[in-house]
C-alpha cells in the first residue's frame, strides 16, 4: 500500500478524502488500487479521459513503467495519439467492427506516406485549397471547413514550394503549409471515412 502510494506520487495525500483529489490524482489512485494484487494483465478503459496534458503525460509514464516491469496492459482509448505512444499492437474498432489491426508503424504504412497540411486564412478558401492540393494528392483530399484546414497524402517527391505556388495561383490565402508524417488519426479517417465515433484497443 505505502509503496504504491509512493510510486504514484500520492503519499502526501494519503490522509486526505478522495473527494478533494484532482482528476489526475483520482486516476492515479484508481490505477494504484488496481495494482494491489499485482495482476499480470490489467484492463484499462479510457484511463486518461478528462485529464490535463501534464496529468496525462504522468499517467503515460506510469503505464510504461508497468509494461517495463512485465505487466500486460489492454486499454481502450479515443485518443489516437495515446495509442500511438503506448501501444505495441492496436485494434481499430469502427462501429463495433474491427477496421484494422497491427503495430502503429504498420497501420500508418498501410495508408501511404507523408501528408501536406494547408491552413487557410478564411473558411471560404477551403474548397479552392482542396482543388489546388488535389493535383499532388494520392487519393482524396480531406477538408475541414470549421478548422479552415485541408490535408492530403501526397505523391513521393512533392515539393512544398510547388504546393505553395499552386495555392497562390488559385488565389488561396494560406497561413500555414507544412509536410508531416501520417498519424493514427489519418489511419482512422482513411479506413472509416470522416464520421467521428471511434475507439481503439491497444
Amino acid at each position: 500500500g505505502d509503496e504504491l502510494l509512493e510510486r504514484f506520487g500520492l503519499s502526501d495525500a494519503a490522509d486526505r478524502l478522495v473527494k478533494t483529489f484532482s482528476g489526475g490524482m483520482r486516476r492515479r489512485l484508481d490505477l494504484a488500487a488496481s495494482l494491489v494484487a499485482a495482476p499480470p494483465v490489467l484492463f484499462l478503459d479510457e484511463p486518461t479521459t478528462g485529464l490535463d496534458p501534464l496529468s496525462r503525460n504522468e499517467l503515460w509514464a506510469l503505464l510504461r513503467e508497468l509494461v517495463h516491469d512485465g505487466a500486460t496492459l489492454v486499454l481502450t482509448t479515443q485518443y489516437l495519439e495515446e495509442a500511438d505512444r503506448l501501444a505495441d499492437d492496436i485494434v481499430v474498432l469502427d462501429r463495433g467492427q474491427i477496421a484494422a489491426a497491427g503495430t502503429p508503424s504498420e497501420l500508418k504504412a498501410r495508408i501511404g506516406g507523408d501528408r501536406v497540411e494547408v491552413v487557410v486564412g478564411a473558411a471560404e478558401h477551403v474548397a479552392r485549397a482542396a482543388d489546388a492540393l488535389a493535383r499532388f494528392a494520392e487519393g482524396s483530399v480531406s477538408s475541414d471547413t470549421e478548422a479552415s484546414r485541408v490535408v492530403a497524402a501526397v505523391h513521393p517527391g512533392t515539393r512544398l514550394v510547388e504546393v505553395v505556388r499552386a495555392l497562390d495561383r488559385a488565389g488561396v490565402d494560406a497561413t500555414d503549409v507544412h509536410r508531416r508524417e501520417a498519424t493514427l488519426d489519418d489511419v482512422f479517417l482513411t479506413l472509416t471515412g470522416t464520421h467521428a465515433q471511434h475507439e481503439v484497443a491497444a
